[in-house]
C-alpha cells in the first residue's frame, strides 16, 4: 500500500528519471515527500516558466522526457510558455501540475483550472488522474506518448487527494520505445530519385538524432556528394567545417543558398516539419506543392503531408533512416560535386563576420573570439531576438548535443536551458546568450545557477531597446517608436548581487579579458555587451532600415 505521490516518483524512477525541476506547491506535497527518499535529484527553480524551460532543454539534449512539477493555476498557467516551446520545438517533456482536491473541482476553487482545456492545442496529451492505482499505468503511458511519433509535452493533472490516497498498485515498469523504420521500396525509390538528379540538397531538422546518427549523415553526405542545410535552430546537426556542409535554412538565410534551395531538382527534408521559418514563409518551397522533387523523411506519419505534398515520403525517425540508408552507395561519382563545393566556400564566406560596425563594440569580432576559445563541445543556449543572429550566423557548430534554442522564437529561454545543460554536463562549458529583454524575462533562474553551484556564462547583449520589434516598427512605421524603449539594470552588478561574477563590455577589446575573468571565477556569470542600437543586424543599421521604408 502506498500513496499516490510515492506512485508518481517510483514511476519516474521505473522510466530513467534522474533529475526533475520543480517551483513547489501544496498541491504536491504529498511527491515533494516521496522525493525526499528517492534517488532522483530535485532542481527548485525561481518560476515556472523557467523550470519548464529546463525541462525542456534536459528533454532536447537527452530525447528522454524533461520533468517538470509545479503547482496550480498560476504555477500552470505559467509553465505554459515552456510546453508551447516543446510542442513547436518537438521535444519530450512531462508537466506535472498539482490540482484542486477533488470534492472542489467544478466549483472555480481556489487556482482552479481545466488543464485538458487550457494546454489541449499545446500538448500531445493531456490528462487527469483521479484513481492513484493507475498511475503507473499513466506514466508509463506519458513516457512513451511524449517520445513516440513526433515527440512533445505531455500534461498530468493530479488532484491533491489523489496524491496522498493510500492504495494498492502494480509495480511500475518502464514505458517501451517506438522506432519507426523506412521501407525497401521507399528507399529504392529515393535512391533512383538521386541517381537521375542533377542539384539535389538535403535539409536537416526535427528531433530523434543522436550522436551516432550525425555521423551517419556526415557518412551519407561524403559518399554522395550531397549539399546539406540544417533548418532553423538544428545547426548542431551537422559540422559547419565539414566541406558538404552548404549553411543554415533560417531566419535570413544566405541569398545564395536561398537559390540554391530553390533552383534543387529534389530536397532531402530529413526529420524536420519544414514549418514557416526553415522555408522562409514557404517560399523556398511552395505550398502545398512544390516545385522541386521533395523527399519527407519524418518520424510521425500526421506530419507527411500535412503542409506539403511529398514526391516520397518516409515514416522513420531520422536515426532509423540514416542506418539504414548509408548501406546505399551512388553507382558513380554524383555530378554535382562541384556545386557541394561552391556551396560550402558560400557558407564560409557568410559566416565570416564583419570587423565593424556603429559604436564601440562590434559582435562579429566576439563571436569569432569565441570560435577560437570554446571547446567543440561547449552548449551554447539562447532565447529570441536580433542578438542570436549573430550566433546563429558567425558561430560554427562543430558536434552534436551543442545547441539549445526555441525554434519557436520564445524570449527567455536561454538562461533557464543553461543551468539545465550544466546541470545535465557539469564538465562542459555552457554559454547563454540573451537580449536585455529577453534576459530579464527569466533572469531570475540565474539565482537557481548560483544556489546549485553551475558555473555557466550569460551573454547579456544590452541595446536599451527591444531590439527586433524596433526593428520591425522603423520598417513599417518609421521615426513613430512607441513601446520598444527600455531602461536597464547594471546586469554586471546584479549578478554579483546574486553571488556570481559581473563584466561589463563597452569596448570590443573588453570581451576576451572579461570573459577570461567570468571563465576563471568558477562561478555562475553575467557579461553584459553595451551595443549600440544602431547595430541592430550584422549588415544593417536602425537609421538604414528606417531611411529605406
Amino acid at each position: 500500500m502506498k500513496t499516490g505521490g510515492q506512485l508518481i516518483v517510483e514511476a519516474l524512477e521505473a522510466n530513467g528519471t534522474d533529475r526533475i525541476f520543480c517551483v513547489p506547491g501544496e498541491s504536491y506535497l504529498a511527491v515533494l515527500d516521496a522525493l525526499h527518499d528517492s534517488p532522483i535529484r530535485t532542481i527548485v527553480c525561481r518560476q515556472e516558466g523557467g523550470a519548464a524551460m529546463m525541462a525542456d532543454c534536459q528533454g532536447r539534449l537527452t530525447g528522454k522526457p524533461g520533468i517538470c512539477f509545479v503547482t496550480r493555476g498560476p504555477g500552470a498557467t505559467n509553465a505554459s510558455a515552456g510546453i508551447h516551446i516543446a510542442m513547436q520545438d518537438s521535444v519530450p517533456v512531462i508537466l506535472f501540475i498539482g490540482q484542486v482536491a477533488s470534492h472542489a473541482k467544478e466549483r472555480e476553487a481556489f487556482q482552479e483550472v481545466d488543464y485538458k482545456r487550457f494546454f489541449g492545442d499545446i500538448a500531445k496529451w493531456v490528462v487527469e488522474i483521479d484513481d492513484a492505482s493507475r498511475i503507473p499505468e499513466f506514466v508509463t503511458r506519458a513516457f512513451a506518448v511524449a517520445t513516440s511519433g513526433r515527440p512533445g509535452p505531455v500534461v498530468i493533472s493530479l488532484p491533491e487527494d489523489m496524491l496522498t490516497s493510500v492504495v494498492e498498485a502494480p509495480e511500475a515498469l518502464p514505458h517501451t520505445p517506438v522506432e519507426t523504420r523506412p521501407g525497401e521500396a521507399e528507399l529504392d525509390a529515393l535512391e533512383k530519385l538521386l541517381a537521375g538528379a542533377k542539384r539535389p540538397f538535403v535539409i536537416l531538422g526535427g528531433t530523434r538524432w543522436d550522436e551516432q546518427a550525425v555521423a551517419r549523415m556526415h557518412a551519407i553526405a561524403e559518399a554522395w556528394s550531397l549539399p546539406v542545410g540544417c533548418s532553423f535552430r538544428r545547426q548542431m546537426l551537422f559540422d559547419h567545417l565539414h566541406p558538404n556542409y552548404a549553411g543554415d535554412v533560417g531566419i535570413g538565410i544566405n541569398p545564395k543558398l536561398a537559390a540554391q534551395v530553390k533552383a534543387a531538382e529534389v530536397v532531402l527534408m530529413l526529420g524536420g516539419r519544414l514549418g514557416e521559418m526553415p522555408s522562409s514563409d514557404y517560399t523556398l518551397l511552395k505550398s502545398p506543392y512544390p516545385d522541386q522533387a521533395l523527399v519527407h523523411v519524418h518520424s510521425d506519419a500526421g506530419e507527411l503531408g500535412r503542409v506539403y505534398r511529398p514526391t516520397i515520403a518516409i515514416n522513420a525517425s531520422p536515426a532509423a533512416f540514416v542506418e539504414a540508408f548509408a548501406r546505399r552507395k551512388p553507382s558513380a561519382k554524383p555530378s554535382w560535386a562541384a556545386e557541394t563545393e561552391k556551396a560550402h566556400a558560400a557558407y564560409l564566406e557568410w559566416s565570416t563576420p564583419p570587423q565593424t560596425g556603429p559604436g564601440s563594440v562590434q559582435m562579429g569580432p566576439i563571436i569569432e573570439h569565441l570560435g577560437k576559445v570554446l571547446p567543440e563541445d561547449a552548449i551554447l543556449t539562447n532565447g529570441a531576438g536580433n542578438y542570436a543572429t549573430w550566433v546563429h550566423r558567425f558561430y560554427r557548430s562543430r558536434r552534436f548535443g551543442t545547441q539549445a534554442a526555441p525554434t519557436s522564437g520564445s524570449m527567455g529561454y536561454g538562461t533557464p536551458a543553461a543551468v539545465a545543460a550544466k546541470a545535465l554536463h557539469p564538465d562542459r562549458e555552457v554559454i547563454a546568450f540573451a537580449g536585455d529583454g529577453c534576459f530579464l524575462m527569466n533572469g531570475q533562474e540565474f539565482a537557481t545557477a548560483v544556489q546549485y553551484d553551475l558555473p555557466i556564462i550569460v551573454i547579456v547583449v544590452n541595446n536599451g531597446i527591444y531590439g527586433t520589434i524596433r526593428m520591425h516598427q522603423e520598417r513599417e512605421y518609421p521615426s513613430r517608436v512607441v513601446a520598444t524603449s527600455l531602461k536597464n539594470p547594471d546586469f554586471a552588478a546584479l549578478a554579483r548581487s546574486y553571488g556570481g561574477h559581473g563584466e561589463t563590455v563597452e569596448k570590443t577589446a573588453d570581451f576576451a579579458p572579461a570573459f577570461e575573468r567570468a571563465r576563471a571565477s568558477g562561478r555562475p556569470a553575467i557579461v553584459e555587451i553595451r551595443l549600440d542600437p544602431e547595430a541592430i543586424t550584422p549588415t544593417r543599421t536602425l537609421t538604414q532600415i528606417r531611411d529605406k521604408s
